[in-house]
């Protein structure tokens, strides 16, 4: 499922999808990102496009470091950094892929991410700003 296809579902479906969804193996390499803002609403996909378009276009993940980079603004440049690692969801408790901003980004330091497979080459995630749930988002890599 890609994250275009994300949008139009509802919270509750996101939510239930996130929940029932393994946390999958560490990604690698460059996916492309959908914020997902205001879900199952018009507004949804022109957030995704704006911010995509602007703001954040994805990531770039290296397993063997248990790395990634965000791929941000219209150019697409590679910054804000997190370590990558599998832990505990703040949403379920469940194992997740966890992006963790707090030790590597001056600029993000308060944002966790978490992420769980949804498909072969697909993740759905959450953005936390502390322990506050923010947003969603989905990540697609080329098969």
């Amino acid at each position: 499922m890609a994250g275009k296809d994300l949008l139009g579902k509802s919270q509750a479906e996101l939510d239930a999808l996130f929940r029932s969804s393994p946390a999958g193996d560490v990604p690698s390499g460059e996916a492309v990102g959908t914020v997902i803002v205001s879900p199952g609403t018009e507004l949804a996909e022109i957030a995704a496009k704006v911010a995509h378009a602007m703001v954040w276009q994805g990531k770039v993940f290296d397993p063997d470091r248990g790395e990634l980079r965000n791929k941000v603004t219209a150019f697409g440049i590679e910054a804000i950094s997190a370590k990558v690692y599998n832990g505990p969801s703040w949403f379920d408790d469940k194992e997740s892929i966890v992006l963790d901003y707090s030790e590597t980004s001056l600029v993000a330091h308060w944002i966790r991410d978490e992420i769980r497979q949804i498909g072969p080459h697909s993740y759905l995630g959450i953005v936390y700003w502390s322990k506050a749930r923010l947003l969603n988002f989905a990540l697609d890599f080329p098969a």
